[in-house]
């Protein structure tokens, strides 16, 4: 057996002590931000009034290649970081396949997941400004449970809107998030403006990131001293989870690996684009021969079914307009998805490089993706999140591909996460009770047509 161990760990000081900003790198940039008012580009000012300034100016920065990791975010990060790379030999051996596989596990905190990367900068920052609050908005609820973690450390209060079917589905992580002392509603609420109007227009509604996004918004810019938060989709947020990326491929380096096709999970982007930042580099630097795979639900699929173009990144349409891929913002995601990956876009950086074709996406339907976590859980010994379990499932996929081509290639997926708060989901799919949804074309076609009409 190679000499490689199961499990790799950076020592401390081998820690990145910088942030890599992809679009530093990249030939052509994102489209700029538009403010829905007057459909200009927003400048950093503009932003002001919904983020903290060092947010907002990490937001605007296309230029600065290396940003510095205060020291106060890197105490922090040392409490659960640097995070293992481990190969999966026994999943390997299951599938008889001639490649390699890696994963970068990220859930060896209380959040469970890779959010509290991104947690831990944005609260950080907020303290740093003197901000007295701060909004946001929770889908599955890792992001909600991360940032709780997070504001409770800076001693910040915290008010979580989370969408209402995972509200109702996941009540410990609610139970988290409260122990916390983060207050927690279900979005949408009669607490807000833009609540209300979405409730009177469908009172059954289940909710959606976006309907939590406008909420959190509108909480933020009619507090004072409150600013709101996100954990994905953001070019700040994405510069915050490099650290995982940097990390593994510190670590592959030191093992004498490189992977041939890096693979992620992919709701709003933020694992998936904290994963391949330094691979991306090296591809469209160096031109390096790597393959990168967007895994996302079939049941959300914004990538492989959505349009690029400007949307709104909120139900409400308080938000400014980002070009992305796109579902629609009045998408609503089914109520029997299992998982997260709920958001109706993807992030700016990423939607622009599957575009111009440095990225593959893929997507899959719930019980494909539970068949995977389950025999992943059996031969790794890890319970796997509904969300990582998308990037296993194309893992799987492609190293069985590598078994009928006799190939060796090395594999390296993104492992968000834990999957012990999504149990009425696994239990769901060993009863054969799961069943899946793929939206219509014309499901589809009705949130097209109320896209921003932007030439």
């Amino acid at each position: 057996m190679s000499k490689i161990p199961y499990r790799f760990y950076l020592s401390e000081d081998q820690m990145p002590k910088q942030w890599y900003n992809l679009r530093a790198d990249m030939p052509e940039q994102p489209d700029p931000m538009l403010n829905p008012a007057t459909l200009k580009p927003l400048s950093e000012e503009d932003l002001y009034p919904i983020f903290c300034k060092e947010l907002a100016h990490q937001e605007m920065d296309s230029k600065t290649a290396y940003i510095d990791i205060p020291e106060e975010i890197q105490e922090m990060y040392r409490i659960y970081r640097p995070s293992p790379l481990i190969r999966a030999y026994n999943l390997e051996k299951e599938l008889g396949t001639p490649a390699k596989i890696y994963y970068k596990f990220e859930g060896n905190n209380t959040s469970g997941s890779h959010k509290l990367n991104s947690a831990i900068a944005q609260a950080y920052y907020a303290k740093k400004q003197g901000l007295t609050s701060l909004t946001t908005e929770t889908g599955a609820g890792q992001w909600g449970t991360a940032l709780s973690e997070a504001c409770a450390y800076f001693k910040i209060p915290l008010t979580v809107y989370m969408v209402k079917c995972s509200y109702n589905q996941k009540p410990y992580r609610k139970a988290v998030m409260q122990t916390f002392d983060a207050d927690v509603i279900p979005s949408p609420s009669d607490t807000t403006e833009v609540g209300r109007k979405i409730l009177a227009d469908d009172p059954d509604t289940t909710g959606s990131l976006g309907c939590a996004i406008s909420e959190a918004v509108e909480k933020a810019t009619t507090t004072e001293g409150c600013r709101y938060v996100l954990g994905s989709v953001l070019n700040q947020v994405l510069l915050h989870q490099s650290i995982i990326g940097l990390e593994a491929k510190s670590a592959m380096e030191i093992l004498g690996e490189y992977p041939d096709i890096v693979i992620g999970c992919a709701g709003g982007g933020s694992n998936l684009g904290g994963l391949i930042a330094p691979f991306m580099r090296d591809k469209l630097v160096d031109k390096k021969n790597i393959r990168f795979i967007a895994v996302e639900p079939a049941s959300c699929p914004s990538l492989t079914r959505g349009k690029y173009a400007y949307d709104f990144c909120d139900t409400g349409r308080v938000t400014p307009m980002a070009r992305m891929y796109t579902l629609g913002c009045g998408f609503i995601p089914s109520a029997n998805h299992a998982g997260g990956l709920r958001y109706h876009g993807m992030s700016p950086i990423l939607s622009k490089l599957y575009h111009d074709g440095y990225m593959e996406a893929v997507a899959y339907e719930q019980t494909k993706v539970f068949e995977a976590a389950k025999l992943f859980a059996r031969v790794e010994t890890i319970l796997p999140a509904p969300e990582s379990s998308h990037a296993i499932r194309a893992a799987v996929d492609e190293a069985l591909k590598c078994k009928e081509s006799g190939e060796e290639k090395t594999i390296l997926f993104g492992l968000t996460g834990t999957g012990y708060f999504d149990m009425t989901a696994y239990s769901a799919y060993n009863e054969g009770k799961m069943t899946d949804y793929i939206p219509t074309d014309e499901d589809l076609r009705k949130a097209f047509d109320m896209l921003p009409k932007i030439d």
